[in-house]
């Protein structure tokens, strides 16, 4: 016979799931988000602020290696780290000529994605913006994606590569025709606000019509002032000015869609930021010691992938451990003071950390460095601005967390969390079972019911 704290459990995982029928959750990234942005009145993300006020917030968001955007956001929708998700960089390792693609297709994704579960449930999801989104699973997307110039001096074509791959078939019209108005190339120039107004534009209108359990939006410009600035500048601020008035207006489309009271927000980042002075390129040193040659086909021993504050040691036979040592002398015999502007992370540590199972080791730049896959001129140059990628073990490039809304407690404050984290808050939110082995975990202290859904 069933006792009676037995049985109010299982009351309680009723309420739960029944809850979770009628939720929905909106998930905004803001590309390069770091936690000062809404802990910090002086940078005026007032309804930033005020969502933190009413739910919960952490301290800071470690990321994952590289501390990079594609494999973040897939981090984020997994519960899992790029060793086991697939994603492992921005753009695949191009060892002859780099042609520009990045990690556009959903399909590359190796484990199942929130969207994946919400579609074995039945529930309506959206997507804009997001990265690795080109074939998506879910019901409405815009991805992020573009053609790449067909010759030289022509510029990438976002435009015509979202009207011809945006899904449902003729969802791209139709959104310019109930929503933005016509759009034009320039319109998806990253050098402009507007970008980041258009994206939201396009999410409260799939809000207001479909009223999905799910909805991801990546917010951009941020991320690239950041990157012409640094951690600080007027673009940066004015960036977050526009960021802050889209979640403004997505929160009040969940009004008018009537689903308000329904919704969680979670609004979160992929990465923080550091200021840059120099760039490193080991392929340089590669080049001289005749283990690498671009544009020679398969003519090459060994390759640095660079991503940001790191850069990652492909060799064209794995088990060739004769390069690997020779690399390795290579580095060492660079002057002291030089060897200072980097660690090597061996493929233990990479392991650890969850990174590309196909590199050899890595180099985790200082800060104040980045690397260049460039094979020609000095191994040390000149940089400015600002980047990420770094080995997530620093403050400075931590991202950050936002929560409130159904399910979520105010007040609430983790200290510290990671990225595949966001992934159970969401599962949970929406009754979704996700696999026990996931990096990622449920944080209670988050929700307002102690009753959390069991992953299995």
């Amino acid at each position: 016979m069933m006792t009676r704290n037995a049985m109010i459990f299982v009351l309680m995982m009723l309420a739960a799931a029944a809850g979770a029928q009628n939720s929905h959750v909106i998930l905004i990234s803001v590309d390069g988000l770091r936690p000062e942005f809404y802990k910090d009145p002086s940078w005026e993300m007032v309804n930033l602020r005020q969502g933190l006020q009413k739910g919960a917030h952490s301290d800071g968001v470690n990321g994952v290696f590289p501390s990079v955007t594609y494999p973040s956001h897939t981090a984020m929708i997994t519960g899992q780290k790029p060793l086991k998700h697939g994603i492992y960089y921005n753009t695949p390792v191009e060892t002859d000529s780099i042609t520009g693609k990045w990690y556009w297709d959903y399909k590359g994704i190796k484990v199942p994605t929130v969207f994946d579960l919400a579609k074995q449930k039945g529930l309506v999801t959206a997507s804009v913006f997001w990265p690795v989104t080109l074939n998506s699973a879910a019901d409405y997307v815009v991805p992020e994606y573009w053609y790449l110039p067909k010759k030289k001096g022509e510029e990438r074509n976002m435009l015509k590569a979202l009207e011809e791959n945006a899904t449902p078939k003729g969802l791209f019209a139709e959104i310019q025709q109930q929503a933005t108005g016509k759009l034009e190339p320039i319109d998806f120039n990253g050098d402009y606000y507007g970008i980041d107004d258009i994206n939201a534009q396009m999410a409260c209108y799939l809000i207001r019509k479909h009223k999905p359990a799910l909805l991801s939006l990546h917010l951009v410009t941020v991320d690239h002032f950041e990157h012409e600035q640094g951690r600080d500048g007027d673009k940066v601020r004015t960036s977050l000015t526009v960021v802050d008035g889209a979640l403004r207006k997505i929160v009040e489309a969940t009004k008018k869609a009537g689903i308000y009271e329904q919704t969680t927000f979670i609004i979160t980042g992929d990465h923080g930021f550091v200021n840059i002075h120099n760039a490193l390129a080991p392929n340089v040193l590669l080049r001289k010691a005749g283990l690498y040659a671009p544009n020679s086909g398969d003519n090459w021993k060994a390759y640095f992938h660079a991503s940001g504050g790191a850069t990652f040691l492909h060799l064209k036979n794995p088990a060739d451990k004769a390069t690997l040592e020779k690399v390795k002398s290579l580095l060492a015999q660079l002057p002291a003071e030089q060897q200072q502007f980097f660690k090597i992370k061996t493929r233990q540590q990479l392991d650890a950390i969850g990174a590309d199972p196909n590199a050899a080791l890595a180099l985790a730049a200082e800060k104040g460095y980045t690397f260049s896959s460039d094979s020609k001129g000095e191994f040390i140059r000149s940089a400015k601005g600002g980047t990420h990628g770094y080995f997530p073990d620093f403050k400075e490039i931590q991202t950050g967390f936002v929560a409130f809304g159904k399910g979520i407690r105010k007040g609430a404050v983790v200290p510290e969390m990671n990225l595949t984290d966001i992934a159970p808050l969401i599962a949970h939110l929406l009754g979704l079972q996700m696999d026990a082995g996931i990096d990622g975990k449920l944080h209670p202290q988050l929700l307002n019911s102690a009753v959390s859904i069991t992953a299995k």
